[in-house]
């Protein structure tokens, strides 16, 4: 056929050529030829991840007490924990016990993760190349007190090791449960991105929390374990005790108070004098609290 032929004179030049064969196409296809000349090459348009990519959707405090409540109860625990942490999947899933730093004048401690650690992969622990400094807020430590004993080594032990993730068959069918009972509850659809709430969303909730509280953006990047130029294994305990402080107001009462009124209702007990109001608000759904 002549498209055979003009390949083999067309030497790098491009022309528009009529096929009338019905079995190949219709219409108009280009063909390398010898006559007309394109000043450049045709580039391919590349699919913008950014753009097609799925966004990030924060919990408002209703859709999470509705998503926990129906999680199992070692993802109840662990995703109360990202969520107060803002930790990534693999950082909860192979939180080990010899991370933990206790820090005297602040009668707490932290867990520091280090840079070298990987998750599953290369590509799934640490991101930015330095020591991950991962800061207890109320709620995170009375999480962290919980699962003291279970394990020598592993902070969040399943079966006797480490948990491979979070975003398991178990995660997709609480959310889906999930998306049924907001709407009987509220008597609308639940929002697509609440029906396929990811596991990192958790992450990007405590984000959204912390700037809504005012926190300062040095230290929401300390927190969420970002990339700030400064050296996270080097804090005073006055600056461990700004970020402790920092992040317990992701957990303070205040607009949302009658989402955690509803929580504290449907216990039908008054939280014990020793864990405040606030925190007991996000415990009592995932059995932390006695």
């Amino acid at each position: 056929m002549a498209i055979g032929m003009h390949r083999r004179q067309a030497f790098g030049h491009i022309r528009i050529v009529q096929v009338r064969d019905e079995q190949l196409a219709a219409g108009r296809i280009l063909v390398l030829g010898a006559d007309a000349l394109l000043e450049s090459v045709p580039m391919i348009r590349m699919l913008d991840e950014k753009v097609s990519s799925r966004k990030p959707y924060p919990l408002s405090w209703e859709e999470q007490s509705v998503l926990f409540a129906e999680l199992p109860a070692h993802l109840q625990r662990m995703a109360l924990f990202k969520v107060n942490t803002g930790c990534r999947e693999q950082e909860v899933c192979k939180l080990r016990w010899d991370w933990e730093i206790y820090v005297p004048e602040l009668e707490t401690s932290v867990f520091l993760i280090p840079a070298s650690f990987g998750g599953r992969n290369a590509s799934s622990g640490v991101k930015n190349g330095e020591d991950r400094l991962v800061v207890l807020n109320g709620v995170a430590k009375s999480v962290i007190d919980k699962q003291r004993g279970q394990s020598k080594e592993w902070v969040y032990p399943y079966d006797g090791t480490a948990m491979h993730r979070m975003n398991d068959s178990a995660w997709k069918k609480a959310r889906v449960r999930a998306g049924k009972i907001w709407q009987e509850k509220y008597l609308r659809p639940a929002l697509p991105g609440f029906i396929s709430i990811r596991v990192h969303d958790l992450k990007h909730t405590f984000g959204r929390r912390l700037r809504a509280a005012g926190v300062t953006l040095e230290d929401r990047k300390a927190l969420l374990g970002h990339k700030n130029g400064s050296i996270t294994s080097h804090y005073s305990a006055v600056e461990l005790g700004q970020l402790i402080e920092a992040a317990d107001k992701v957990s303070t009462t205040d607009s949302r108070g009658p989402a955690l009124t509803i929580l504290r209702r449907k216990t039908g007990c008054p939280p014990p004098a020793k864990v405040p109001t606030h925190e007991k608000a996000q415990l009592v759904r995932v059995g932390l609290s006695h």
